[in-house]
């Protein structure tokens, strides 16, 4: 594909789930590592999303998804699809299961990936509570919609660069897709699972951003009722 699509943003589906996330308020910087600026995030965009280019990817069959990215969020429509494609395509995620996905860039995919501004993440997700404006991911429907705030800036209770952070979100949801229910921390000091909601809190576990470890053991805990 030659370059974006255009495409106008999705109608939320009743019963949306989604989590709130502390941090800084959209359009804000929150503090980096020395030496580094991280971005300024817009609080609100156009709505209107532009469908990424397609990615080389190992996987040529399976679950099909798509990448669209809100226009003027100042996110590389080309360079996130690569970040998700890596993400599913990792030995640590659940491609290790036997799972596999296809990029598309057209309206047959069975997961969209939507990285939006806060304000929209807002109205895709239908947003009623004060705390949570701003401040959410969700999946509604076929959409995992990621903030943008998140996307760029990671979480305050991730012990992890925004790039990992991503690939929590990425595995979480698509955990989800594949019928994996929550999960909790194990014991102190552990890894956190994938399938754990670390938004709230880490319970004594470590960050991860992985369903697996480097050697393919599956980092699981007690499910949560």
């Amino acid at each position: 594909m030659s370059g974006p699509a255009r495409n106008t943003g999705a109608v939320p589906s009743a019963g949306a789930t989604y989590a709130s996330e502390s941090g800084q308020s959209p359009g804000t910087r929150q503090p980096g590592s020395a030496g580094s600026e991280p971005p300024v995030v817009p609080a609100s965009g156009p709505g209107t999303f532009a469908t990424a280019p397609l990615t080389p990817t190992e996987s040529r069959s399976g679950t099909t998804y798509r990448v669209d990215i809100e226009d003027g969020s100042g996110v590389d429509a080309g360079d996130a699809a690569r970040q998700i494609a890596a993400i599913l395509d990792d030995p640590r995620g659940w491609l290790r299961t036997g799972a596999r996905f296809r990029q598309v860039a057209g309206p047959d995919a069975e997961v969209v990936f939507r990285i939006a501004t806060p304000a929209t993440t807002d109205r895709l997700c239908a947003v009623s509570k004060p705390e949570h404006v701003g401040e959410v991911n969700c999946r509604t429907g076929p959409d995992v919609v990621i903030n943008l705030k998140r996307w760029q800036l990671g979480s305050p209770r991730f012990d992890g660069p925004p790039a990992e952070y991503r690939a929590l979100i990425v595995n979480h949801e698509i955990g989800h897709w594949l019928g994996k229910g929550h999960l909790t921390c194990p014991g102190a000091g552990r890894p956190a699972p994938a399938m754990m909601q670390q938004i709230d809190g880490l319970k004594g576990c470590v960050s991860n951003a992985w369903p697996y470890d480097k050697d393919g053991r599956y980092l699981e805990g007690p499910a949560v009722p």
